[in-house]
């Protein structure tokens, strides 16, 4: 009788092509995942995901989940994947979960975490995931941008794809901001979140908070609906999944 195995699973997203199945490559986080699973079980495994993180975005607790014929426990699978999977990526708990359970449709909210480092010293232990900064932006002036992007609103603006057919309607309950030792940390929790929009609301901010935009203009920039009008897109390595929520 087929299980379906919830995981929760780490990885160092710098040398992959992101979680997705990429045509030419078997580098992806899903990739691997189903491989080491097949071989465990000795047929072909679907890993379903609770997100789809691009390349070279990381994850301290991306959930995912997978229907496998198999009468080991779950401590024998987490041994086994552990075993096998590479060094960068890890299994941190297996859990045998209800048939109905499916990782990306029963979540419920993520939280993101964005780290940029604008210290005077080289981040040598941490330079592949942060985005370093050539100074210090205006923290405040950050921190007050990010109360009007937060609610309920069309983030078409901050969407990398234009040819997005589903809605671009989102719920994002809090954007926090800390700042220490030369590291600032973008904290976004919501219940979902478009493509490249964690990255895009981050290089949007750090406009404001080199004085390159106001504040009070990401009420145009979500009026809009313009991709072309918001900020850059921050680079992938300094993103990361922190948690996945599920009711």
């Amino acid at each position: 009788m087929k299980k379906n195995v919830k995981m929760i699973v780490s990885y160092d997203g710098s040398r992959y092509y992101g979680w997705e199945h990429q045509p030419n490559t078997d580098m992806t986080i899903q990739g691997k995942l189903e491989n080491v699973l097949s071989k465990m079980v000795g047929s072909d495994v679907e890993v379903l995901g609770a997100g789809r993180t691009d390349a070279g975005v990381h994850a301290k607790a991306m959930v995912c989940n997978a229907f496998i014929d198999t009468d080991m426990s779950e401590d024998q699978i987490f041994d086994y994947m552990n075993k096998y999977l590479p060094d960068d990526i890890g299994v941190n708990k297996v859990i045998f979960a209800s048939e109905r359970f499916h990782s990306r449709y029963n979540a419920v909210g993520k939280t993101y975490c964005y780290t940029c480092y604008y210290g005077n010293t080289k981040p040598i232990f941490d330079r592949k995931y942060v985005y370093i900064l050539e100074k210090k932006p205006d923290i405040d002036a950050m921190k007050k941008a990010a109360q009007y992007l937060m609610g309920e609103h069309d983030f078409a603006s901050f969407c990398s794809n234009p040819r997005m057919k589903k809605s671009t309607v989102r719920l994002v309950d809090s954007i926090r901001i800390e700042d220490k030792n030369g590291y600032i940390k973008f904290y976004y929790h919501g219940t979902g979140f478009l493509q490249h929009m964690v990255r895009i609301l981050t290089g949007t901010l750090l406009e404001v908070g080199f004085l390159k935009r106001q504040p009070e203009n990401m009420l145009e920039l979500i009026e809009a609906k313009d991709r072309k009008l918001a900020g850059e897109t921050a680079p992938s390595c300094g993103l990361c999944l922190i948690e996945v929520d599920y009711s």
